[in-house]
């Protein structure tokens, strides 16, 4: 059965590839394990191509097995933050003594504390022993650690400033309104984002001529929705942007991977020439008023950064 589209006369005309539209024949089937574990499988996912991504020593296979020794989360934290380890008392594998690895992961929750994660009941020995909720939690504000200092380096946007998640919210809002658009983004957990419609505006905002709007869905059915979330995931990797997530986050509106996405094309699009990002309808004054006048406050709270849910 043919997809209803939905269309835009202002971009009707354009030609593009259907990269990534297509469903696999043999999608992953989640069926048999509950939405919880399907959750965590999907977000170790994530978190592993991350690691992976920043280029430490050590290739990660499972998240869960591989952290164990804290060795790898010690290389990860040294690249987020250079020179915050302490190599001299880190225990490089093969590590054959069990209290060899809860020193590691003693440094990795210290040096946690000291980046100010919320790390409430979290401790070396939990991490040794694989506790998958306190390893995601740590590594989410990992993550979204190094998003933030990547944006950081960018301040000179900011006028001095550092960002914030609401921040990024106010720039994201912004930005699709500048088009003339409607839409709207609420909070990273706002389930009218399920659609996709959104992130394709901000895509279009940030890159014109970028969306093929012939292949845009109204994002009504399960089967809609997935057609949008993976046109997102590959219109953003596509014009360069560092996404680690899937079409599945987008449709459930997993709150901490819409954070990601949205700061990933912010940071794409602040690394652009300042002629192109003027092309797009922002100028320096633009981007340093709107984070001049946001809420120096944080949408994701300290409760939610340390949950899985």
């Amino acid at each position: 059965m043919e997809m209803e589209s939905y269309s835009k006369d202002k971009h009707g005309d354009f030609e593009m590839a259907r990269n990534g539209l297509s469903t696999p024949e043999k999608p992953v089937s989640f069926l048999e394990i509950s939405p919880d574990e399907a959750q965590v499988s999907r977000e170790e996912s994530a978190f592993r191509f991350w690691i992976n991504s920043l280029g430490v020593a050590t290739y990660i296979n499972n998240v869960f097995e591989d952290v164990r020794n804290g060795w790898v989360l010690l290389e990860a934290l040294d690249k987020v933050s250079p020179g915050i380890v302490n190599w001299k008392i880190a225990n490089k594998p093969p590590i054959k003594m069990p209290f060899k690895k809860v020193e590691n992961c003693n440094q990795v929750v210290k040096i946690g504390k000291q980046l100010k994660f919320s790390l409430v009941n979290i401790a070396g020995n939990d991490i040794v022993q694989g506790n998958k909720k306190l390893i995601l939690a740590y590594l989410w504000q990992l993550m979204r650690f190094n998003m933030l200092q990547l944006l950081k380096y960018l301040r000179s946007y900011s006028l001095g400033k550092e960002f914030t998640d609401s921040d990024i919210l106010d720039w994201a809002n912004t930005k699709v309104k500048s088009t003339g658009s409607q839409s709207c983004m609420k909070s990273f957990k706002d389930k009218s984002l399920s659609d996709g419609i959104f992130f394709l505006e901000l895509l279009s905002a940030v890159q014109p001529r970028v969306v093929n709007w012939r292949l845009v869905t109204k994002g009504q059915t399960d089967e809609e929705k997935q057609m949008n979330a993976t046109y997102i995931i590959s219109i953003a990797r596509k014009i360069g942007c560092s996404i680690f997530l899937l079409p599945e986050d987008i449709i459930e509106v997993n709150q901490k991977m819409m954070l990601t996405l949205t700061a990933s094309i912010m940071y794409w699009f602040f690394k652009q020439p300042i002629e192109d990002q003027r092309s797009c309808g922002s100028s320096d004054s633009d981007i340093g008023n709107q984070l001049e006048t946001s809420s120096t406050s944080t949408t994701y709270d300290t409760e939610s950064e340390a949950s899985t849910d």
